[in-house]
């Protein structure tokens, strides 16, 4: 399947593997709707991403029903039905569980599994109609706990799940449900991660240098939506951590421990 005339909404769109994206998607001929909270942030990216005629801006905070409805009508409106909806709207956090004030758990469900549950909802009708794609960018802490971001893996597993879940429902129906599970990626995620008090971390523990970039991310789901995958998890350590987690379960808790404490300010210290 190629991508070119495909209308793709894009969740999450403002930066990031989103922002790469929809520009990925838009070199290959695709009609790319861009969404996410600041609108004024779309329409100054959205020159990089295709042509006027080829790209529209939604205003969407995803935690809204109404803002999700309204983004898929939009959509509808413009471009007249939708091929593909790739949830990546999210956010991330990292503080131990103990010291977590609940409201950063309740933000991070509220983006991340309610926001993919909520445009997904609306936009299954049509997809159904075409055969699309559903898509949830997920993490490999979708597939194995990540320690001090409690509320980021349990809204990933969620995530997962839900997907999992709607695959079957609809495995007559020409749906095409994709799992996409990047390691990590270079972008603004680790810097907007909320800490203990829901307040913005404001600086990355990693070297982003040497991580995946955001555009080759956004190659690698270019490439499993051509190919109409269900599951991709990216990167070798990736792959072996998914791997370690069904094979050796207890092994793989003390190794993530390590790997973790050995964080710049990790919260085990």
């Amino acid at each position: 399947m190629e991508l070119k005339d495909k209308v793709i909404i894009v969740t999450g769109a403002s930066s990031g593997i989103g922002l790469a994206s929809a520009r990925q998607f838009g070199s290959e001929g695709a009609r790319v709707v861009m969404a996410a909270r600041s609108i004024a942030k779309l329409e100054e990216l959205a020159p990089s991403v295709a042509p006027a005629e080829r790209v529209l801006c939604v205003q969407c905070d995803v935690t809204r029903e109404e803002d999700c409805r309204a983004l898929v009508e939009a959509t509808v409106a413009r471009f007249g039905r939708i091929d593909i909806l790739v949830n990546n709207a999210g956010i991330s956090m990292r503080a131990m569980f103990k010291d977590l004030d609940l409201k950063v758990i309740h933000s991070l469900m509220d983006v991340n599994f309610w926001g993919t549950v909520n445009c997904t909802k609306f936009a299954l009708p049509y997809l159904l109609e075409t055969k699309g794609s559903v898509v949830g960018v997920i993490s490999i802490a979708g597939y194995s706990a990540l320690p001090a971001r409690t509320g980021y893996s349990a809204s990933k597993y969620a995530i997962r799940g839900f997907l999992d879940t709607i695959r079957i429902e609809h495995l007559k129906d020409g749906l095409n449900v994709l799992v996409f599970a990047p390691g990590y990626t270079s972008s603004n995620v680790r810097n907007a991660a909320l800490t203990a008090d829901g307040s913005a971390q404001g600086e990355t523990p990693l070297d982003e240098g040497k991580l995946m970039s955001a555009e080759d991310c956004a190659k690698r789901l270019s490439r499993a939506l051509r190919h109409r995958r269900s599951q991709v998890i990216l990167t070798p350590l990736g792959r072996a951590t998914v791997l370690l987690h069904r094979l050796f379960p207890r092994l793989l808790d003390r190794l993530t421990y390590s790997y973790i404490a050995r964080e710049a300010g990790s919260p085990f210290k």
